[in-house]
């Protein structure tokens, strides 16, 4: 167990190193533009994952509470001066903060359903966030828009700042989801997920548990909100309250596999830099939305439970075959363990908590 669990760490480590050393290569900054929508998506995809996988909430506004964020520091610094250029970044917890108050009764509210009816009034909030972004035009500018002051960053290494907070938000993220997965924390969202009612039958505190989730999840949302809304400098309701946002971090979720740790993280490096690299190949064509849906296919008809659980699963078959072709000293002792695995091999498959992989 420690073993597996060391590999895991060193796993994290090289990922984490080598994404910190990638802007040092000099890249072209369409390059990094890329790899800062990716990161922004990989959070988010993190962040909805303790909801939507964990808990097995599959919330479809999470794209409000992005636009709470963009909003919540444009609106601040229209009034505040920014003068070393890092003044947003020290504003992020207390966004994440106050987003996550603000999303504390609507989670209250929106948890007493379940499933489909959840998703129908997480989606219902989406659309009155942007409906309000809109109309309230001596808030929000309304459709005409809000602006933000330029970054005083140098042209030559713009995107690095975005990149470095992006990648510090994305440890918090994956940190929160692998201490979750070790505590009581992760096991009572699992037991939610299984069956709520059971859960709650056996003194899960649920709505605790569920509340937790939901405004851990939103806050990390609110907070990659404001660091898109000071990256692009102006923002519109459409875009800041998108649903194609909420979509994205979904099939993004789906595509790595649910309730695992690294498989939000997967599913946001393939499909935003597919699309990312499409769109930047095909231009303005709209054909690029073709070709980023066929490898969204292609991945799910290949893996349809996910990448990750995929080959975890492919993992535990192909150990399960060495131990049914494991040579023994006497030939005797072959035929029980052949049995044994051979019946393991046939024995349906049962969902858990967290695969032992993955929990490294």
């Amino acid at each position: 167990m420690r073993s597996v669990r060391g590999i895991g760490q060193a796993r994290a480590a090289v990922f984490f190193a080598v994404l910190a050393m990638l802007p040092a290569f000099n890249l072209a900054h369409w390059v990094l533009n890329m790899l800062v929508f990716t990161l922004m998506y990989a959070v988010m995809a993190s962040a909805w994952n303790l909801l939507g996988g964990f808990a097995g909430y599959p919330s479809l506004g999470h794209a409000a509470f992005f636009g709470v964020g963009a909003y919540a520091v444009t609106l601040w610094f229209q009034h505040h001066g920014i003068h070393s250029g890092y003044e947003p970044f020290f504003l992020l917890p207390v966004i994440g903060i106050g987003a996550a108050i603000v999303g504390l009764p609507i989670a209250a509210i929106a948890m007493r359903t379940r499933s489909d009816v959840f998703a129908i009034v997480t989606i219902t909030l989406l659309f009155v966030a942007q409906t309000l972004a809109f109309n309230l035009r001596s808030i929000t500018g309304g459709a005409q828009g809000a602006s933000i002051a330029i970054p005083p960053f140098s042209a030559a290494t713009f995107e690095r700042p975005f990149y470095d907070v992006l990648l510090v938000l994305l440890a918090v993220a994956m940190g929160l989801t692998w201490a979750s997965m070790r505590s009581k924390v992760g096991l009572s969202l699992a037991a939610v997920r299984a069956d709520e009612d059971k859960a709650a039958g056996i003194g899960v505190r649920v709505q605790a548990v569920k509340l937790l989730a939901f405004c851990v999840s939103v806050g990390l949302t609110a907070m990659v909100g404001a660091v898109w809304a000071y990256y692009v400098g102006f923002i519109y309701p459409q875009f800041a309250i998108d649903p194609l946002i909420t979509i994205a971090i979904v099939l993004m979720t789906f595509l790595g596999g649910r309730a695992t740790l690294w498989g939000p993280v997967i599913g946001a490096f393939i499909l935003e830099l597919a699309q990312q690299y499409f769109a930047y190949s095909l231009g303005g064509s709209q054909y690029y939305l073709i070709a980023y849906a066929l490898v969204f296919l292609v991945v799910m008809l290949l893996m349809p439970r996910g990448i990750v659980p995929s080959i975890q699963e492919r993992l535990r078959h192909r150990r399960r075959r060495r131990v049914v072709d494991a040579p023994t000293s006497t030939g005797g002792a072959a035929q029980p363990v052949r049995a044994e695995a051979a019946s393991m091999t046939r024995r349906p498959f049962t969902p858990v908590p967290y695969a032992e992989g993955d929990r490294a």
